[in-house]
């Protein structure tokens, strides 16, 4: 069977997207292994066709036109545990992996529980929260380039730093992480700590694609947002949290461009009021894109 013949055709990405938004792809591909990922980029080389790297849809805005290239959905998942260090596959969830290690009494992804990413996008965003991030724990990354050549990254060879990755520079497919983690006996409590703050103060409930901006260090954006009067403004479909104000929701059949205008309205306002400019932490996914 060719990869090609696994190709699904205008699949409606509001189905793969945590905010429910997004047209259709021109081509979908689920990608078990590597050797999937693999004759997948060959095929777009070959054919000059671009791609894009879904994890779980988090973090991620289709375009209302969907995707003119090939969406493939990481779906490399495995989890292997060797001493208190744990490899797993880029396609796994990553709140799923960080319940799994406190229940085993390693320390260190305790703040992943609750993060709505895959392996894969947790590592490509460095994603974090309660002062964590996916970097401080990280010693190796296998990645496939656009190449198509295997090769395996330690940590030392890379440089993260808040919300960022050098992946966001680099064409190619993370394949797997290792991260290195320590026993602590409450690993458990704090973890589950974790994921009752969210429960209570984020609106875990309703489609969105986790916070929209980046944090103003020292400021909180959602707290800017609150302060100058935005929770519960809304644009169409698209609505500022009641809960959690660095959250837009979609309500009610919102379009991406409703979710863009909201967040440029917001911008416009907190810059207005505070002489603050806040940048969006949520990736905007075009129509076109090109790999070349």
């Amino acid at each position: 069977m060719t990869i090609t013949s696994r190709f699904v055709l205008g699949k409606p990405l509001s189905e793969v997207s945590t905010f429910g938004i997004g047209g259709p792809a021109k081509y979908y591909l689920e990608a078990h292994s590597v050797e999937d990922m693999s004759s997948a980029l060959v095929y777009c080389r070959s054919e000059n066709i671009p791609y894009f790297i879904l994890g779980k849809g988090s973090n991620s805005l289709f375009d209302d036109r969907g995707f003119n290239g090939l969406v493939i959905a990481n779906k490399i998942s495995f989890c292997q545990y060797e001493g208190h260090e744990v490899y797993v596959g880029a396609g796994y969830s990553f709140s799923l992996l960080g319940v799994q290690t406190a229940k085993k009494g390693l320390s260190g992804l305790e703040f992943a529980s609750g993060i709505p990413a895959s392996v894969g996008g947790a590592v490509y965003m460095n994603a974090g929260a309660n002062g964590k991030e996916t970097g401080d724990v990280l010693t190796a990354v296998e990645y496939l380039t656009d190449e198509g050549e295997l090769t395996s990254l330690k940590k030392e060879e890379l440089e993260f730093s808040y919300r960022t990755s050098p992946f966001q520079k680099m064409k190619g497919i993370i394949l797997a992480a290792k991260f290195s983690l320590n026993l602590f006996s409450e690993a458990r409590k704090k973890q589950l700590e974790i994921v009752q703050y969210r429960m209570d103060t984020q609106p875990y409930s309703e489609k969105s694609a986790g916070c929209v901006f980046r944090n103003p260090n020292p400021e909180k954006a959602g707290m800017l947002i609150e302060q100058c009067g935005l929770k519960g403004f809304s644009i169409g479909g698209a609505e500022v949290s009641t809960m959690h104000a660095n959250f837009i929701v979609n309500k009610n059949g919102a379009t991406a461009k409703e979710v863009l205008d909201l967040a440029c309205y917001v911008q416009d306002v907190v810059k207005q009021k505070t002489g603050i400019c806040l940048d969006m932490e949520i990736r905007q996914i075009p129509y076109e894109i090109s790999h070349v």
